[in-house]
């Protein structure tokens, strides 16, 4: 049986092909395959607080207005796009 290592940040599946190849992590699974903030395409709203430096309650505010347009609803989880979000923020802050 041949033994393939997958590098974490391809994030392919863990486990066995069908045509019998054993895939793992590199680092063997021990590591959590966490994302820098900076690279995460959706942030939650405690990201976006940590990230822009905006409190969590006005991210509330400007994210429960209808135009706003970096606001992605999963149910009832709010998420925030981020490159629309840096947008914004270049936008409403720019002297």
């Amino acid at each position: 049986m041949k033994e393939v290592r997958v590098c974490e940040a391809m994030k392919s599946p863990v486990g066995t092909l069908s045509n019998g190849t054993v895939l793992h992590q590199q680092d063997g699974g021990t590591k959590s395959r966490q994302v820098p903030i900076w690279e995460k395409s959706n942030l939650t709203l405690e990201e976006a607080a940590a990230y822009s430096g905006i409190g969590i309650n006005k991210l509330r505010e400007i994210t429960n207005e209808d135009k706003c347009k970096f606001v992605l609803w999963v149910g009832n989880k709010r998420l925030i796009k981020r490159r629309l979000f840096d947008c914004f923020v270049e936008q409403a802050y720019s002297i």
